[in-house]
């Protein structure tokens, strides 16, 4: 399984939640998939999907499920330790990690070698982590929906990416809608 294949498994329990999704193709890939708008897409600052979701988690009660990519999360790991002393139980971090910074050609990550983010996140202090193949992924992400309990997942897939269409939406249309799905 690729990227997008998680995408297509999970968009269904994607849909009820607040979603920040990742720069590059992960946005283009969920918002062909299914676009609604509690999705906001990342159409720039690589690195900081999970910080924003974060921020948001802290900001309200709903579920917060912030999708980032191995390479995105590479660029900026303070994010992790921010996660692990604000704790937010309606926050959920999804690494997709395919090992490689698969919207800029399938370079290969770190993440890819020796780096396992899993045990990244843990030595900053994340009490619940999970790691899971990529078939897993909607498992261990209802999971953590259910529990209620800040959880970052780490989820293996292979790399790959689809051929889709740029998001033509403006960002302000996006960051507008989302703020109403926000306040609903």
């Amino acid at each position: 399984m690729i990227r997008s294949d998680i995408l297509k498994d999970i968009a269904p329990i994607l849909r009820d939640h607040l979603v920040i999704c990742n720069i590059g193709l992960p946005s283009q890939e969920l918002h062909m998939i299914d676009d609604q708008p509690s999705n906001f897409y990342m159409l720039g600052t690589m690195g900081l999907a999970s910080s924003i979701g974060l921020g948001v988690a802290l900001a309200q009660d709903k579920t917060v499920i912030s999708i980032d990519g191995d390479g995105s999360v590479l660029t900026n790991l303070g994010t992790l330790p921010t996660i692990a002393n604000n704790v937010a139980d309606n926050f959920i971090l999804l690494i997709i990690d395919n090992g490689s910074y698969g919207s800029t050609g399938d370079q290969p990550t770190y993440a890819g070698r020796k780096t396992k983010l899993e045990n990244v996140a843990r030595a900053c202090g994340c009490d619940t982590v999970v790691t899971c193949a990529a078939e897993e992924t909607g498992e261990a992400l209802q999971a953590a929906i259910d529990a209620r309990k800040m959880t970052v997942i780490v989820a293996k897939c292979e790399s790959g990416n689809i051929k889709l269409p740029v998001i033509t939406k403006d960002p302000v249309v996006i960051r507008e809608r989302f703020m109403k799905a926000v306040m609903a």
